[in-house]
């Protein structure tokens, strides 16, 4: 028996603009098997399976306590190909063709997919896809929920010991997101000004760091009274990510410098005057 799955019922504030094509809408009814042919890495030589039966099945990524850091440098362009719930019904999966982030790609890996830090739970270099697991809380605090099948993303890998660090420290963890109020261009370059909560914007400082959807960006002005800022991209980096695709009225992910938080707790927790007693 085909059951019905309802996304929208996530948010408890209703949206002023729904877009038109419904938010994942291909999640709306699950069919219970799926025709597919997959490739399965391993040390021996590729071989084909088709499952036509049988649910996906998917390994366990592997453990690790380290935690995933990145850059804000978007490496690629990838394309969401698929939406669904996932196996367990414990939430939903997303597949995204790319090719660079596949280079040297392992299960339980981190890939940042628009400023969110996902694990890759399925892979395929051959197909040039991966698969992350969305859950019901991701979708609630970012803009993936408005994500659908053809949708452009921003990728990066999770930064090794040894890569350059290129933008600045950014976790992956995304503190909430913005609307888009204009999108202005200056000769070859775009002003993009993004209203969000006073709760983020307190962290947002004019020539600050921020990540917009994953992309490292310079704070150019903050107006406070209209619970904005703004900033600017290059005609370089308009070719690169998916901000000047976007519109006005649609949301980007936002995650301020993690610099600000910690300073901001420090002082509510007494630790100047500590240090001033001692």
């Amino acid at each position: 028996m085909a059951v019905a799955f309802s996304i929208t019922s996530l948010y408890r504030i209703p949206k002023p603009s729904p877009p038109k094509t419904p938010i994942f809408s291909n999640l709306l009814h699950i069919p219970t098997t799926k025709t597919h042919l997959r490739i399965t890495p391993s040390l021996t030589p590729i071989s084909l399976s088709l499952f036509t039966t049988l649910p996906t099945i998917k390994c366990r990524p592997r453990f690790t306590t380290i935690r995933s850091l990145f850059t804000g440098i978007v490496e690629e362009l990838g394309e969401v190909k698929q939406l669904g719930a996932s196996a367990d019904g414990g939430g939903f999966d997303m597949k995204i063709a790319a090719k660079i982030v596949l280079e040297g790609v392992h299960l339980g890996d981190s890939i940042a997919v628009n400023g969110t830090c996902l694990t890759v739970t399925e892979f395929d270099t051959h197909l040039e896809d991966f698969t992350v697991g969305l859950s019901p809380e991701t979708l609630r605090k970012t803009s993936l929920i408005e994500l659908k099948s053809g949708s452009l993303v921003n990728l990066e890998r999770a930064v090794q010991p040894t890569s350059r660090m290129g933008g600045h420290f950014v976790q992956g963890h995304v503190d909430g997101t913005g609307e888009i109020v204009s999108m202005e261009p200056e000769e070859d370059s775009l002003w993009v000004k993004v209203k969000t909560a006073k709760s983020l914007l307190k962290y947002i400082v004019p020539k600050g760091f921020i990540a917009v959807d994953g992309t490292s960006l310079t704070v150019v002005d903050v107006f406070d009274d209209e619970d904005c800022f703004n900033f600017m991209l290059v005609a370089y980096t308009q070719q690169k990510v998916v901000i000047p695709l976007k519109k006005v009225g649609q949301k980007v992910n936002l995650e301020v410098d993690i610099l600000g938080k910690y300073v901001e707790r420090l002082l509510s927790s007494g630790f100047v005057e500590s240090i001033k007693a001692s």
